[in-house]
């Protein structure tokens, strides 16, 4: 059976996420101390296999969703690398770009699914909006659990938890915004 490319691309991102994520969780370099990577090994590598797991869950009910579940796993794999070549250290803007980018990608992933689903505009609007929302809190209460609380970022911890959150929520909301207009124009052409 001959793969369609959305397949060796997810499994591409996949398959580096892994790979990152073993080199940063053994590796014994510097720059991985302190960052939880003996968590993110485990989480990040769970979160690679949600997809399929849902979907093979509801029965593997039409074909499957490969925009979904790369858009979902990028932002781990955005997050790893910028450990791996020690951006969020030597780029000042890198941890701001990737709150707005990978909640966008993040959301988008959900945009996806409820586009197959055909939930309406508004709807998918604030479905994704939310989720990006709940997933950034999510995020930001385990990152102070996970290193935060102990390290000596403590002290700027609330000025950069609340502007995390919001460039959260605006790359979510700019998800939405492309999804519910996409939607919108796909209706139009299909009556018009």
């Amino acid at each position: 059976m001959k793969r369609p490319p959305a397949f060796w691309l997810d499994l591409a991102v996949k398959l580096t996420l892994v790979a990152l994520l073993a080199f940063g969780a053994f590796s014994g370099l510097e720059r991985f101390a302190g960052k939880a990577f003996g968590w993110r090994l485990v989480g990040y590598s769970v979160a690679a296999f949600l997809v399929p797991a849902i979907w093979a869950a509801r029965g593997r009910r039409g074909s499957y969703p490969y925009a979904a579940d790369t858009l979902f796993v990028l932002p781990f794999l955005i997050d790893t690398t910028g450990n791996a070549l020690d951006l969020y250290d030597t780029i000042d803007w890198w941890d701001d770009a990737n709150h707005f980018v990978n909640w966008a990608l993040l959301s988008g992933a959900l945009a996806t699914v409820l586009l197959r689903m055909h939930v309406p505009r508004m709807e998918l609007f604030s479905l994704v909006v939310g989720f990006g929302a709940i997933t950034a809190i999510a995020w930001e209460i385990g990152e102070y659990y996970a290193f935060i609380r102990n390290s000596s970022e403590l002290a700027t911890a609330y000025t950069d938890t609340l502007g995390d959150l919001s460039l959260g929520l605006s790359g979510s909301t700019f998800s939405a915004a492309i999804s519910a207009f996409a939607l919108t124009r796909t209706r139009l052409q299909s009556s018009g």
